[in-house]
């Protein structure tokens, strides 16, 4: 398969299940909904070292949040619920309650309820109220710019990590703006993220390593300066950068559309840009039960 000279490789994306939840930070000007979002979403690249994996799903209007204010939501990834839950309450404690003006509220009303503020009202030492408004507790904590105002719980639901294809060029500056136009088309969509450092991940990884220690190391077959001694690289002489641009969701439509609008806007710049593939990581169907064929989707 070629799209506008653009090779389509005859394989698929892994991808595992999580656990996810959406989260609406709002705050009394865009500037600090966004200061809030991005502290509380820091470190959250990949469940490997970071606990979850976490970016801003989208901004939101004043009209869009439960308070009228500017806002922000964002989604968090875990592999487990227990996981999840103490990443969002630590995250909820240390980056929003902290940020000046913020308030903290669910995203999503469906799925098992894990704490956002259940547990943050003790930091109100006695001070802190609650409110059931149409059926939900929010807490006010007192604190030193006013009050904090949070949800009780948020909901938690089934997810999925680890969609991802991989943009091939002839060099590093024509890879990096493939894949910005792809990062730029999927942020459109709603209840997907791509966790990774502006959207793109610059070193793509495989499972084990030659040291025992180390669970994932370089993946040497679509690393560019390895292709004269990797054992099994997929780099042919006129292909200088690889990355790769991994995608979370809430299930795999919200995904296979992701992959889609990113390689559709890969393959827009073409070959005359330098882009000469697109691939996909996966492990031959060991690490998780989700496949997405690159051919298929974009079929």
């Amino acid at each position: 398969m070629k799209i506008n000279g653009v090779t389509i490789d005859p394989t698929f994306a892994e991808a595992f299940p999580m656990k996810a939840t959406r989260v609406i930070i709002t705050a009394d000007s865009p500037r600090w909904a966004k200061l809030a979002a991005s502290t509380m979403t820091g470190f959250a690249t990949s469940v490997i070292a970071c606990g979850c994996e976490a970016a801003i799903e989208r901004n939101l209007d004043p009209e869009e949040t439960p308070d009228g204010r500017h806002g922000i939501a964002i989604l968090l990834f875990a592999m487990g619920g227990k996981g999840l839950a103490k990443q969002v309450e630590t995250r909820a404690g240390q980056c929003v309650l902290t940020s000046s003006t913020s308030s903290l509220f669910s995203g999503i009303d469906g799925g098992k309820r894990i704490p956002l503020g259940k547990n943050l009202r003790f930091f109100g030492d006695g001070n802190q109220i609650s409110k059931v408004i149409g059926g939900k507790r929010y807490w006010r904590i007192p604190v030193m710019h006013g009050e904090f105002v949070v949800e009780e719980s948020t909901g938690m639901v089934d997810a999925i990590g680890g969609g991802n294809f991989l943009i091939l060029a002839r060099t590093k500056l024509q890879a990096i703006a493939a894949a910005d136009a792809a990062v730029t088309a999927i942020k459109r969509l709603s209840n997907v993220i791509m966790p990774f450092p502006g959207g793109v991940v610059g070193s793509g990884s495989k499972v084990g390593s030659k040291y025992p220690s180390v669970p994932v190391s370089v993946n040497d077959a679509f690393c560019p300066t390895l292709k004269g001694v990797a054992r099994h690289s997929e780099l042919s002489a006129g292909i200088e950068c690889v990355l790769e641009i991994v995608i979370n969701g809430f299930t795999q439509n919200d995904i296979e559309e992701a992959m889609r609008i990113g390689i559709e806007a890969t393959c827009a710049l073409g070959q005359e840009n330098g882009i000469k593939r697109v691939s996909a990581g996966n492990y031959g169907g060991k690490l998780g039960p989700y496949h997405f064929k690159l051919q298929e989707i974009m079929a």
